[in-house]
């Protein structure tokens, strides 16, 4: 009987992943759609933008420009979707949570779009240029005519954008973690050695192949993990403390019903 309940659980728990998942993919495809109206606008922008002077961008097939756009309502959609998926993961995850951390987890939700649009407006305006400022110069140096398809320079783009983005999520997911109790500042501090190596190479991979660019990159990731270890032992601290409050709720009330 108890293994017959414990696979109903597992079905139903199988059921509800499967429904957020459904919810998460249909806003996806509706951000999608909503993607397109709003391509045309953030494509003239891009290419008018002071980076993309001075290149002259070429279609090389006939799908380059639907290309194009498909990849600006795919970032449109991204935006949109992220914080939707966390919160969707907060109601997958909530109904074994106590009343205090489910409150406490939720209030992470709306901060994902912010930091995702400051990751955006970090990676556009200062690590992208200076990824375009280096290959060109170095193009230039070994005398070569800059002839670029549209395809490459917003392949090169949202290659550098949309990582940079993802990683400025680091300290809300690290917190969102340790308020549902699967992160901890302790396994955090063990997990520095590795955590950092990884961000040093990720900032390797995509940034030009220059001390000064990998440096720019590097810091501030470093300095994100930090910051995220920082804030993931207020939480902790937060959680022990309340823990604490609970049980010292426990005792008095063991007292009590002793004494009467």
């Amino acid at each position: 009987m108890t293994q017959q309940n414990e696979e109903m659980t597992i079905t139903e728990h199988l059921s509800e992943l499967r429904k957020r998942l459904i919810y998460v993919l249909s806003i996806f495809v509706l951000g999608l759609v909503a993607g397109f109206f709003v391509a045309d606008p953030v494509y003239r922008y891009l290419t008018k933008a002071e980076s993309a002077q001075g290149f002259v961008l070429h279609a090389f097939s006939f799908w380059d420009g639907i290309g194009i756009y498909m990849k600006i309502a795919g970032l449109f959609s991204l935006i949109i979707t992220l914080p939707f998926t966390v919160f969707q993961i907060w109601k997958f995850v909530s109904p074994g949570l106590r009343p205090r951390e489910r409150k406490a987890s939720l209030k992470y939700v709306p901060y994902v779009f912010l930091l995702f649009l400051i990751g955006v407006a970090f990676s556009y305006y200062i690590v992208f240029p200076m990824a375009l400022a280096f290959t060109t110069a170095i193009t230039e140096k070994m005398g070569l005519v800059e002839t670029y398809g549209m395809k490459q320079y917003f392949s090169f783009l949202f290659g550098i954008v949309v990582p940079v983005s993802l990683l400025f999520e680091l300290p809300l997911l690290i917190m969102f973690l340790t308020g549902l109790r699967i992160l901890n500042p302790v396994r955090l501090r063990k997990m520095r050695r590795v955590a950092y190596f990884v961000l040093i190479f990720i900032s390797v991979i995509i940034t030009p192949p220059d001390f000064i660019s990998d440096i720019l990159v590097m810091i501030p990731l470093l300095l994100l993990y930090e910051i995220s270890v920082f804030l993931s032992a207020i939480v902790h601290r937060k959680q022990l403390a309340a823990d604490a409050e609970i049980e010292s709720r426990y005792v008095r009330a063991e007292d009590e019903m002793h004494a009467g």
